[in-house]
């Protein structure tokens, strides 16, 4: 066992501190190739990330950078920072700490290259640039360590791709590097130890006490939630009155839109005026910070936010979490529950809203998965390619390769095991001269061999590549700021889509308050206040969030259970009412119910796959009722069931869900559909086909779709098999589209199918009538109406006999 210096006994007995044992293992094992630590929220996991550093350093003295911290969010780098001075301030350690992130001035960027300091905090967009410099050898000299904090949320997203791709360039420049990967929630934590390792090398796997279980609860509210919808106004009170009971309370959303309503309306039941901020990625940065230093001050009793605030900054007082809507992914939920009480072996205090009806069931049972640790996750695919791409061109940037080295090194990345040498040498050939159909483009001559080593054809695109690093798509934003002679303070960015739909007059809600649309100057838009009238509902990017696969299993087998009293009694109520008028859906069975309302007949398909996957159900089931001649007119789609309205009636399901015949008819719906051109432009973007930022410009959102739509259509024709083409196609079917989910249902259900003809809308599918979001179908059912009502005017005019 390596004993802890004086110095840090001394230092951990001034703070009535001693050391966790999972920190004493993390010291003990520094010498391990990569390490894997899994430590409740609160468990002290980032001082025994950096306890082998700070150990080290103080006895060893080191020249340049010594170790690399990896963080998913500025923010949580920038917190690390000032946690991490602290003790080395306090015991006069000769260890120089200082971050690197997008808010980063460019004079400190360039010193720190020139002169690194000991440990250095940065996220992977901006090791990456690191790497694509020609001194990047000298940067990196001398590094030891590199620690991945909440790697789960990294492991989840094509950033965590392109952080060990980056790492596998930084491994091949010091050999002995050591990897660390640290987090609070892993639902397969083999699959992440593969991740973080070099492959083929192992990654020893320690988890620590996991301490006290949390205290998860429904809040209790006197009005019952509404049928549908997700703004969860209805507990408003309730919440008022446990943020009042409480120092600081988290109030966490699925959405920004959903955060901003909600904020507006407890800010107007908030009669004593207690301060509460409000925190997501599309606002201000000035106003997230802002927020954020109020936070640590103590001086909020409550923050209405989203996954901004998901991850293991300590924001000090907070004793309460609570989450509005279901949280469709048990492992969130467990993430966020870990903001409060942010010590070890200190219990969490959470409380869950459901926003609606169904909510109540699904907040139930991922109340069971927390409590039974049972957390989510989907498994990873192959390392995706659009990345790979990017990561050869950033490795060009550096000076001329061998492909062999490269392509070894790229193997190494756990992900990227199982690639191929000749889709790795697609990506190339890609990189060097963008695909047989652009070859006789000079923009997309990008590579040439020379002396058998790979480099940049012009040295000069060295700056444009640099300039487009990164994964995370922010396309099609607009700055948001008031108006010049109202100040020209700026508040954030909403949708561009968003923005078009504005007239001069129009309000709508951003940081929690009302602004009138003034007009758009300079690709800004700009707004004064108004707080007169009701505003339209921002529409934001960020993340759609799909109840997980796992927790919608867990969904059906309560529903299974002979017993729901646990349930409130509202909701016990409606699912023994589903049970009589028609039956309750179960997990290896597809439950259909067919029944007229208002003039109109209609399906509802239970198929609990999603809300991507059921939109796509929609989509596939109204084609093929079409063919069927039923004359679909419209559905709609939510998380757990699909409904569809038309002319006829479904008689007979037979056929209806034949994988072959969906499959056949995603393929034609998707050969001309939006959906495909705007998956195609993200992966364009990463891959470097296409540039959304040029120097001295960046192109508007229009400018980029109008780009990547006519490369699309060109290369549709003229190259099929593109490269970029295929990437497309994989991403849809497994992102928006989510048709490996319906595989999933047919896979389960295996042609065990229950229609039911009923007289009426029964319970379960009321409130799908709620719904908003809903989708025509063209077809020959708005031709049928047409005619009967051309005929009807027709004979009311006595121009028919």
């Amino acid at each position: 066992m390596t004993a802890l210096p004086p110095a840090f006994e001394t230092w951990f007995a001034k703070r009535g501190w001693h050391i966790h044992p999972h920190q004493q293992d993390m010291l003990s094992r520094a010498d391990h190739a990569a390490l894997l630590l899994i430590a409740p929220t609160g468990g002290g996991k980032t001082l025994a990330g950096f306890l082998p550093t700070l150990v080290d350093l103080a006895s060893n003295p080191h020249e340049g950078l010594h170790t690399l911290y990896i963080s998913p969010l500025k923010a949580l780098a920038a917190d690390i920072r000032r946690n991490l001075t602290t003790p080395v301030e306090e015991m006069g350690l000769p260890i120089r700490i200082e971050d690197r992130t997008g808010d980063t001035s460019s004079a400190r960027k360039k010193r720190q290259r020139a002169d690194p300091p000991h440990i250095l905090l940065t996220t992977p967009e901006s090791l990456a640039l690191l790497t694509s410099y020609e001194d990047a050898p000298r940067i990196f000299a001398g590094l030891k360590r590199v620690v991945v904090d909440e790697i789960h949320a990294l492991a989840e997203s094509k950033r965590g791709d392109q952080l060990m791709l980056a790492l596998s360039r930084v491994q091949a420049m010091c050999p002995d590097l050591k990897r660390v990967g640290l987090s609070a929630t892993v639902e397969d934590p083999k699959a992440i130890a593969h991740l973080l390792a070099r492959h083929p090398d192992p990654c020893e796997i320690l988890l620590a006490d996991p301490g006290p279980e949390p205290q998860i609860a429904m809040l209790n509210t006197d009005a019952p939630p509404p049928w549908a919808g997700g703004g969860a106004v209805y507990a408003i009170p309730a919440v008022m009155e446990e943020i009042k009971r409480h120092k600081i309370t988290l109030i966490f959303h699925n959405t920004r839109a959903q955060a901003e309503i909600f904020f507006h309306n407890l800010w107007l039941a908030n009669e004593e005026a207690l301060p509460i901020g409000i925190h997501h990625g599309s606002l201000d940065r000035i106003q997230r910070e802002r927020v954020e230093a109020a936070m640590q001050r103590g001086e909020l009793r409550a923050v209405v936010c989203t996954g901004s605030l998901d991850l293991g900054i300590d924001w000090g007082d907070v004793d309460l979490v609570i989450q509005v809507g279901a949280p469709k992914n048990v492992k969130r939920l467990v993430q966020r529950i870990g903001r409060a009480n942010h010590r070890y072996n200190a219990p969490s205090k959470a409380l869950l809203v459901p926003a609606n009806r169904f909510e109540v069931i699904e907040c139930h049972a991922a109340l069971e998965a927390a409590r039974d640790h049972d957390l989510d996750g989907e498994p990873r695919g192959p390392g995706p390619r659009d990345v790979l791409c990017q990561h050869i061109l950033i490795r060009a940037c550096s000076g001329p390769f061998d492909t062999d080295v490269l392509f070894a090194e790229v193997k190494s990345t756990g992900s990227y095991a199982d690639l191929t040498r000749s889709e790795f040498d697609d990506c190339l050939d890609f990189c060097a001269a963008g695909g047989y159909a652009l070859r006789a483009y000079d923009q997309w001559q990008r590579l040439l061999e020379r002396d058998g080593l790979w480099q940049l054809r012009d040295p000069r695109a060295a700056r444009l590549i640099r300039m487009n690093i990164g994964t995370i798509q922010d396309s099609d934003l607009l700055k948001v700021r008031m108006k010049r002679t109202r100040g020209g303070k700026p508040l954030g960015e909403i949708e561009e889509g968003f923005a078009a739909s504005l007239t001069p007059g129009d309000t709508f809600l951003i940081g929690g308050q009302i602004v009138k649309y003034e007009g758009l100057r300079d690709m800004t838009v700009e707004v004064s206040r108004d707080a007169a009238r009701k505003p339209k509902i921002a529409v934001f990017s960020g993340t759609k969030f799909a109840t997980s696969t796992q927790l919608s299993q867990r969904i059906l087998r309560l529903l299974a259970r002979d017993d729901h009293s646990a349930l409130p009694v509202h909701t016990a109520d409606w699912i023994a009412l589903q049970a009589g008028v028609s039956r309750l859906p179960e997990a290896g069975r597809l439950l259909i119910e067919s029944f007229p309302h208002d003039g109109r007949e209609h399906v509802c398909i239970y198929g609990f796959a999603g809300r991507n996957a059921q939109q796509t159900l929609g989509l596939l089931i109204t084609k093929r009722m079409e063919d069927m001649g039923l004359a679909p007119m419209g559905f709609v789609s939510t998380d757990y069931a699909t409904l569809i309205w038309g002319l006829n009636p479904l008689q007979d399901a037979t056929g209806l869900f034949n994988r072959d015949a969906l499959r056949k008819g995603l393929d034609r719906w998707l050969a001309g559909n939006a959906l495909m051109k705007r998956t195609f432009r993200a992966s364009a973007t990463i891959a470097g086909l296409i540039q959304r930022n040029l120097p001295q410009l960046r192109k508007s959102g229009r400018q980029a779709t109008f780009s990547s739509d006519i490369l699309y259509d060109t290369l549709a024709k003229y190259d099929p098999n593109h490269l970029l083409l295929d990437i497309t196609r994989q991403e849809a079917m497994r992102g928006l589209i989510d048709f490996g989910r319906i595989d999933d249902m047919l896979d389960r259900i295996d042609d065990r199918i229950d229609l039911l003809r009923l007289s009426r809308v029964t319970p379960f599918a009321a409130p799908l009538f709620l719904e908003a979001g809903r989708t025509p179908v063209e077809g020959v059912a708005q031709e049928r109406l047409l005619e009967e009502e051309t005929e009807r005017l027709m004979q009311a005019a006595g121009l028919m006999n």
